[in-house]
């Protein structure tokens, strides 16, 4: 099969394009390197199963000439800081559903047979139900992230009925791991890395989710792409998480550990009853029965996916 990864070089892409390399696929990756590397995918530069292409998805004669000739599109690029939504709707706009939008308006004129979505699982916003399945409704996101990927995840599935292709949706807890570029783990070493004796935590530390490693990730990805290439959905939502979660205070004490430090702990208290920031979700955990009943399940909780990521980004991150 020949596939195109749309943010291929970043952090998620990435392990997926060696994934798909290792499996023997024929891969060609969109890239704008904004929040990825070609670090991250250079040891496929030059292979005979390899493409690269540097370009930005915003640019719709772009995304038509990538699409062209692939069976079918693993769709990962996006604006991966939900953070920055107060600050720029405009830009999680467009580098979330403006470039969706131009990627499936590029599909209906080729052979794509399959499009694969990475969602959020921002799209739940604060969903009573805990663990929170596939069918919870309705949808309320509480930020411009999970609102923008809610709203590609309506485009694929109207476009995917009108026009004849197969969607899979995931939905994602935080993803973790090497290479990762943002997000709690990797924002706690860096602190500390400038301040050993005092670690600012955002919020009132009781912000409890699921966290997954990414090869767990990927390994659930195409696990369930396998599985529902030979059913007869049009269209499918898969939550990818873990059965457990921990808490923004317990993953502050683990990387004090694994960087053998033991700083005071500033918590800035947050906004709307303790949470990091403005549309943080406090409380995220999703249910994984509806993966589970493919044959995947993660190899690491959350708390060991934790450490691994702490111990792979200590070991990867300069300085």
């Amino acid at each position: 099969m020949k596939v195109l990864v749309t943010g291929g070089a970043g952090f998620i892409g990435s392990h997926l394009v060696d994934r798909l390399m290792e499996l023997g696929w024929e891969v060609r990756v969109l890239d704008d390197l904004s929040a990825g590397s070609l670090d991250n995918v250079r040891r496929w530069l030059g292979k005979e199963r390899f493409e690269f292409i540097e370009g930005d998805m915003r640019d719709p004669k772009i995304v038509e000439e990538t699409v062209e000739g692939v069976d079918a599109i693993f769709h990962l690029a996006a604006n991966p800081e939900v953070r920055i939504g107060s600050q720029s709707p405009e830009l999680l706009y467009e580098t979330n559903v403006l470039i969706t939008y131009n990627l499936l308006n590029a599909m209906r004129d080729s052979k794509a047979e399959y499009l694969v979505f990475t969602s959020s699982s921002t799209v739940y916003g604060d969903a009573p139900v805990i663990p929170t399945p596939e069918d919870y409704a309705p949808l309320e996101p509480i930020s411009v992230y999970g609102g923008a990927k809610l709203a590609s995840e309506a485009l694929i599935s109207g476009y995917a009925h009108t026009f004849g292709f197969k969607a899979l949706i995931f939905r994602l807890a935080n993803i973790i791991g090497e290479r990762s570029n943002h997000g709690v783990i990797y924002d706690f070493i860096n602190k500390l890395r400038k301040n050993p004796e005092e670690l600012e935590i955002l919020g009132d530390g009781t912000q409890r989710k699921s966290y997954l490693h990414v090869s767990d990730t990927v390994d659930g990805m195409l696990k369930i792409f396998e599985h529902f290439r030979k059913g007869t959905q049009r269209v499918d939502f898969y939550n990818l998480g873990n059965d457990d979660w921990i808490t923004v205070t317990e993953i502050a004490k683990i990387v004090s550990e694994e960087m053998n430090l033991n700083p005071r702990f500033r918590f800035t208290g947050g906004v709307d009853g303790g949470r990091g920031w403005k549309g943080d979700v406090k409380f995220m955990r999703l249910s994984i029965e509806k993966a589970k009943k493919t044959g995947w399940r993660p190899k690491l909780d959350s708390y060991w996916a934790v450490r691994r990521t702490v111990r792979e980004l200590l070991a990867s991150l300069p300085g």
